[in-house]
C-alpha cells in the first residue's frame, strides 16, 4: 500500500521532479504500475507487471514501439479486471490502441484519453461504464479510426462532437441505453465502414443523407424507437453489406433506391410497421443470404422473385399478412437452410419441395395450409433430411394421418404438429428420432396409444400429446427419456395407472395427465422428483392416498380434484385405516383348514359344466334347424300368394309359377310375406311414384297386411348382368342390415323387368328437409348432427362390408319417423356388367357437385373415398343449408369453395344455416365444418376412412347432448 500511495504522488504531484532523480526512469512503467494499482485482478492476469522493470515490453497485454520502447498497444481483454480506468493511462503518450473489453470496469468515461492525439482504436466493450459519452472526447480524435463502447451502462445522447472525426471507420455504441436523436452530423463520417447504434433508445427519424457514407458496409439501427420512413437515399450506400432497422417503428413501404445495394447480404427489416406488397425487385439483391422482413404488415403475396436469391440461406417472413401460397420459384435457392413463414393467411397444401432442400430449419405454423399432410417418400430421399432439425407446422388446417416413416428424420430436434386435424395413431417410428427434444402433437384427433418406443427417445425434453383421443397405458418405456422436463398428456382417453417409471424422470418439472381415466394408486416414489413445479392429474379415477413428502406436501387443490377416491390433507379427505384382509374358505374345500379339495370332486364339477354347454348347443342347433325349416315352407308360400296377387297397370300380368315358361319372371322376399293390395295402390301406379333418379323410378305400394314398401323400378334394363349375376348381387344386398340403411326386402327379375323392394321410410328424402321446408320446420342443430353422424355410421357398415355407394347425395338419405337418417341407394353401381366411370357419371349425373374429381381421371381407382368426398359434401350441405352447387344469375357457387374461403377468411361460423339464428354450439359445429372439408379433400389419401370420421364426431359431440336440445 505504502508502494502504490508513493507511486500516484509522484504521478500526479511531482513528474518533473521525478525525472530529475533519475532521467532513465520510464513514464509507461510508471503510468502503467499506476494504472494496475487502483484495479483488482482476481485471475492474477497481470504479476508480470513489476515496477523494477526498465520498460514493460515484455508486460502480458502491452505492446512497444521496437525501435523507442515506448507503449503503443493496451490490450486487456477478458482479463476479469474490475475497477476505474484510472488517470495513470494518460503517462502513455505513444498510445494507439487501447482495448479493455469484455472486464468488468466501472465508473465513467475519461474524457482526456482521446488528448493523446495518436490513439487509432479504443476499445471499452462489454464492461459496466455508466453515465455519458462525454463530448470532449471526440473534440480531439484526428487519428481515430475505431471506437467501441458496446454493452455497457451509457445513457445520454449520442455527442454532436463525433462528426469531427473524419478518420473514424468504425463506431459502437450498441447495447446501452443511449436516448435522444441521431445526430445529422453522422453521415458526413466520410470514412465510416460500420456504424451500430442497436439496442439502445434513440427516436426520432432517420433524416436522408445516408447516401454521403459512400464506404459504408454495415450500419446497424435495430432495437431502437426510430419512427418514419426509411430513408429514401439508403440505396446511394452501393458498398452496403448488413442492413439493420428491426424493431424499431418505421413505417411506410420500402424505398425503391433499396434494390441498388447489389452488395447486400443481410438485411433485416423485422419488427416495425411496414405495410404494402413486397416489391418484385427484391429478387435483384442477388447477393442476399439473409432477409428478415417479420412482424410487420406486409401484404400480398409472396413475390416469386425471391427465387432469383441463389445465395439465400435464412428466409423469415414470419407475423405478417401475407396470402396465397409459397412460390414454386424458391426451389431455385439451393443454399436455404432456415425458412420461417409462420402466422401469415398462407393457404393452399405444403410444397412437397420444402422437404427436398435439405433445410435445417422449417416453421410454417400459424397459416391456413391444408388440406393434408404431403410428403415425399422420406426413405427415397434421406439425403435432403439428414440436416433438418426443426419442423414445425402447428396452428394450421393440416388433415391425414402422420407418416409411418416420419422416423426417418434422424437429425430432428423439434417436431411440433400441434393445433392441427390430424388423425390415426402416433406412428412407432418415433422411438427413432434419437436427438428430438421437442414432440408435440397436442390438440389434433388422434387416437390410438402412445407407442412403447417412444422410449427410443432419449433426448426428449418436452412431449405434449394433450387434447386427443388417444387411448391405453401410458407405457412405462417412457422412463428411458432421462431427459424429459415437460410430460403433458391431458384431455385424452387414457386408462390403467399412473406408471412408477415416471419417478425415474429426475428431470420432469410440469406434469399434466388430468382429464383422462387414469385409475389406481399414485406412486409412493413421485416424492422424489425434486424438481417439480406443476403435477395435475385432475378429473381422473384415481384412489388411495397421495403421497406425503416433496412436491406433494404443497400440491394444489385444484391439481388433484376430480378424484373422489383419493384421501389425504391435501384433498380434506382422511383415508381409511389398514384393516388385515379377511380369510376367504375354498367352498369347494374338502378341508377347511388345509384349503385343499378333493381332485375328484373338481373333475365332476367340470364334467357337469361342460355337460349343460353341450346340451345346450345342441338344443340350439336343433331349434334353429326347425325354424329355417319352417321359414323356408313359409317363404315358397308367400312367394305363391304375392305372385298370384301381382297386377300392373298397362295389362301385362306377372306371378311367380312352378311352370318353365320364361313369361313369368320370379320374386323373391328376404322376409315375411308378399302379398300386395290392389286398386287405387296398384303396383307401379302412376299415381304413386315418389322419385326419380339415375338408375330408375320409385313407387309407393301397400301390403295386404298394411306395411308400406317402395318398389324402384329400374331403368338400365339393357345394361344389367345375367340373372345369375343379378340375383347374387341382390342376395348380397339383402343381408345388409343396419338402422342408418335403407332394408333391401326383395326383388322382381324377368329378363324385361327387374324391380328392387325396398322398406318405405315415411318423412322423406334429406334434400326435402333442407331445401323444400320452411324456416319454421327448419332442422335444429342437434338434429342435424344427429344426420351426419347417422350417414356417417351406415356408410362405415357399408366400406366394412365391402360395398361402394358411388351414388351419394341429399336425395338419396332418407329421414324416418324419428328422425334418423337412412342412407338408400347403395351398391347399385354393382349392378352395371362393368364399372364404366362414362357410363356410371351418366347414370348419376345429377349427383353434380357430389362425384369426387377422380371420376374425371381414368388413370385413378375409384374406391371407398368416392364415397367420403359425397359425404363431405353432405355434410356442408347439411351444416349450410345450401345445394353442392347454386346458379346465381351471374355466377355459379360452388359450397366446397365457399366453405373453404369462409374458413381461410377466419368467417367460418358465418356458414352455418341462418335459419338457426346463432341456435348452435360453435365448439360442434365449427370441427364439423372443418371435417367436411377434410373429407371433401381433392386428393383420395387425404381423406379419413369412415370409421374414423365416426370416432371423429362422436368426440366432436358435445357432452350437452342429452341436456335439452338447441331449438
Amino acid at each position: 500500500m505504502l508502494l502504490k500511495l508513493k507511486l500516484i504522488f509522484l504521478l500526479v504531484l511531482a513528474p518533473v521532479f521525478v525525472r530529475s532523480l533519475d532521467p532513465t526512469f520510464n513514464d509507461d512503467v510508471l503510468g502503467l504500475i499506476v494504472f494496475k494499482a487502483g484495479l483488482e485482478d482476481p485471475k492474477e492476469k497481470l504479476t508480470s507487471w513489476s515496477e523494477d522493470d526498465d520498460n514493460p515490453c515484455n508486460w502480458v497485454g502491452v505492446k512497444c514501439d521496437p525501435k523507442t520502447k515506448r507503449v503503443v498497444g493496451l490490450t486487456l481483454d477478458g482479463f476479469s479486471l474490475s475497477g476505474h480506468i484510472g488517470r495513470g493511462l494518460l503517462r502513455l503518450q505513444f498510445l494507439q490502441v487501447l482495448s479493455l473489453s469484455n472486464n468488468n470496469f466501472t465508473g465513467t468515461i475519461n474524457a482526456d484519453l482521446a488528448s493523446f492525439g495518436t490513439l487509432q482504436v479504443v476499445d471499452f466493450s462489454e464492461n459496466n461504464l455508466s453515465g455519458l459519452i462525454p463530448d470532449e472526447f471526440f473534440r480531439q480524435c484526428g487519428s481515430l479510426r475505431e471506437v467501441s463502447f458496446a454493452n455497457n451502462n451509457l445513457t445520454g445522447p449520442i455527442p454532436e462532437s463525433l462528426s469531427f472525426c473524419s478518420s473514424l471507420e468504425s463506431v459502437n455504441f450498441s447495447s446501452n441505453r443511449l436516448s435522444g436523436q441521431l445526430p445529422y452530423g453522422i453521415w458526413f463520417l466520410r470514412s465510416l465502414q460500420s456504424l451500430d447504434l442497436s439496442n439502445n433508445l434513440l427516436e426520432g427519424e432517420i433524416v436522408k443523407g445516408i447516401s454521403n457514407l459512400y464506404d459504408l458496409r454495415a450500419i446497424k439501427l435495430g432495437k431502437n424507437k426510430f419512427s418514419g420512413q426509411l430513408p429514401e437515399d439508403i440505396g446511394g450506400c452501393s458498398m452496403l453489406k448488413v442492413l439493420d432497422f428491426g424493431v424499431n417503428s418505421l413505417s411506410g413501404s420500402l424505398p425503391d433506391s433499396l434494390q441498388r445495394l447489389n452488395s447486400c447480404s443481410s438485411l433485416s427489416l423485422k419488427g416495425n410497421s411496414f405495410t404494402g406488397e413486397v416489391p418484385d425487385w427484391i429478387g435483384k439483391l442477388a447477393n442476399l443470404e439473409s432477409l428478415d422482413l417479420s412482424l410487420n404488415q406486409f401484404s400480398g403475396r409472396i413475390p416469386s422473385s425471391i427465387g432469383n436469391l441463389v445465395f439465400l440461406k435464412e428466409l423469415n417472413i414470419s407475423m405478417n399478412q401475407f396470402t396465397g401460397g409459397l412460390p414454386e420459384s424458391m426451389m431455385n435457392c439451393g443454399n436455404l437452410l432456415a425458412i420461417d413463414v409462420s402466422q401469415n393467411k398462407l393457404t393452399g397444401n405444403i410444397p412437397t419441395w420444402i422437404f427436398k432442400m435439405g433445410l435445417q430449419t422449417v416453421s410454417l405454423s400459424g397459416n391456413r395450409l391444408g388440406e393434408s399432410m404431403q410428403y415425399p417418400s422420406f426413405a427415397s430421399m434421406k439425403d435432403s433430411y439428414q440436416g433438418l432439425q426443426v419442423l414445425d407446422l402447428s396452428s394450421n388446417a393440416l388433415s391425414g394421418v402422420i407418416p409411418s416413416n416420419i422416423g426417418d428424420l434422424s437429425s430432428l430436434m423439434l417436431l411440433n404438429m400441434s393445433m392441427n386435424y390430424l388423425f390415426g395413431s402416433i406412428p412407432a417410428s418415433i422411438g427413432k428420432l434419437k436427438a428430438i427434444q421437442v414432440l408435440d402433437f397436442s390438440d389434433n384427433w388422434l387416437n390410438g396409444t402412445i407407442p412403447p418406443q417412444i422410449g427410443g427417445a432419449v433426448s426428449l425434453k418436452e412431449l405434449k400429446l394433450e387434447k386427443n383421443f388417444l387411448s391405453g397405458r401410458i407405457p412405462s418405456q417412457i422412463k428411458n427419456c432421462s431427459s424429459l422436463t415437460s410430460l403433458i398428456l391431458s384431455q385424452n382417453n387414457l386408462t390403467g395407472p399412473v406408471p412408477a417409471a415416471i419417478a425415474n424422470l429426475s428431470n420432469l418439472k410440469y406434469v399434466d395427465l388430468s382429464f383422462n381415466d387414469l385409475s389406481g394408486i399414485l406412486p409412493k416414489e413421485l416424492i422424489n422428483l425434486s424438481h417439480l413445479l406443476s403435477f395435475n392429474i385432475s378429473h381422473n379415477h384415481l384412489h388411495g392416498e397421495l403421497p406425503v413428502g416433496g412436491f406433494f406436501n404443497t400440491i394444489s387443490p385444484s391439481s388433484v380434484s376430480g378424484n373422489p377416491s383419493l384421501c389425504g390433507s391435501v384433498v380434506n379427505r382422511s383415508c381409511p385405516a389398514v384393516q388385515n384382509k379377511p380369510i376367504v374358505l375354498n367352498p369347494n374345500s374338502s378341508n377347511p383348514y388345509t384349503g385343499n379339495s378333493s381332485p375328484n370332486h373338481r373333475r365332476k364339477i367340470v364334467l357337469s359344466i361342460s355337460a349343460l354347454i353341450a346340451i345346450g348347443a345342441a338344443a340350439f342347433i336343433a331349434i334353429g334347424v326347425i325354424a329355417v325349416t319352417v321359414l323356408n315352407i313359409r317363404v315358397r308360400s308367400s312367394m305363391s300368394r304375392a305372385a298370384a296377387a301381382l297386377s300392373f297397370s298397362g295389362g301385362e300380368d306377372y306371378s311367380c309359377s312352378p311352370t318353365k315358361d320364361p313369361n313369368y319372371g320370379k320374386l323373391v322376399m328376404f322376409s315375411g310375406d308378399a302379398e300386395f293390395a290392389a286398386g287405387a295402390n296398384a303396383l307401379l301406379n302412376k299415381d304413386c311414384e315418389l322419385g326419380r333418379g339415375g338408375f330408375g323410378v320409385v313407387y309407393r305400394t301397400i301390403l295386404q297386411d298394411g306395411r308400406s314398401v317402395a318398389i324402384k323400378k329400374l331403368t338400365v334394363s339393357g345394361l344389367i348382368k345375367s340373372q345369375e349375376d343379378f340375383e347374387k348381387e341382390m342376395k348380397t344386398l339383402g343381408k345388409i342390415r343396419h338402422h342408418n340403411l335403407v332394408a333391401l326386402e326383395g326383388y322382381y327379375w324377368t329378363p324385361s323387368l327387374q324391380l328392387l323392394i325396398y322398406e318405405f321410410i315415411s318423412s322423406g328424402s334429406l334434400y326435402k328437409h333442407l331445401h323444400d321446408g320452411s324456416s319454421r320446420n327448419c332442422l335444429s342443430w342437434r338434429q342435424r348432427f344427429n344426420i351426419i353422424l347417422g350417414m356417417a355410421k351406415g356408410l362405415a357398415y357399408l366400406h366394412h362390408t365391402n360395398i361402394i355407394h358411388y351414388n351419394l347425395k341429399s336425395t338419396n338419405v332418407l329421414i324416418d319417423s324419428s328422425g334418423e337418417p337412412k342412407v338408400g341407394d347403395f351398391g347399385l353401381a354393382r349392378l352395371l356388367p362393368m364399372l364404366d366411370r362414362c357410363i356410371l357419371s351418366s347414370k348419376i349425373q345429377s349427383a353434380l357437385g357430389y362425384m369426387a374429381p377422380e371420376f374425371a381421371c381414368r388413370t385413378v381407382k375409384i374406391t371407398e373415398k368416392c364415397d367420403v368426398y359425397g359425404f363431405g359434401v353432405l355434410v356442408l350441405e347439411v351444416v349450410t343449408g345450401k345445394r353442392p352447387v347454386e346458379y346465381m344469375e351471374d355466377d355459379v357457387v360452388v359450397l366446397c369453395d365457399m366453405v373453404r374461403g369462409a374458413l381461410e377468411d377466419g368467417r367460418v361460423e358465418d356458414c352455418v344455416d341462418a335459419r338457426l339464428r346463432g341456435n348452435f354450439p360453435a365448439d360442434e359445429a365449427i370441427p364439423v365444418i372443418k371435417l367436411g372439408l377434410i373429407c371433401a379433400s381433392q386428393v383420395p389419401s387425404n381423406r379419413p376412412d369412415m370409421e374414423e370420421v365416426v370416432n371423429i364426431l362422436e368426440l366432436i359431440q358435445s357432452p350437452l347432448d342429452g341436456q335439452e336440445e338447441l331449438e
